[in-house]
């Protein structure tokens, strides 16, 4: 991932981020078993990391834009 996004390049992989989130938390609870827990679990844990680097790129632009 490129470390500048625009704002609304952001704004759409943090939205992307999200409904994966949530398809992810959907499959982990359909799964039956501990290697399919296990996957799932770290796939969240992936996808929450993706999306926790995203809000504070985003955080960071927000404080440059007002410092100017």
């Amino acid at each position: 991932m490129p470390d500048t996004l625009s704002a609304v390049e952001l704004q759409e992989r943090i939205a992307l981020a999200r409904r994966n989130l949530a398809a992810l938390t959907e499959q982990a609870a359909a799964f039956s078993g501990a290697a399919d827990e296990e996957l799932a679990a770290q796939r969240i844990a992936t996808q929450q990391k993706l999306l926790d680097d995203l809000l504070q790129q985003q955080e960071e632009q927000r404080r440059q834009d007002r410092a100017g």
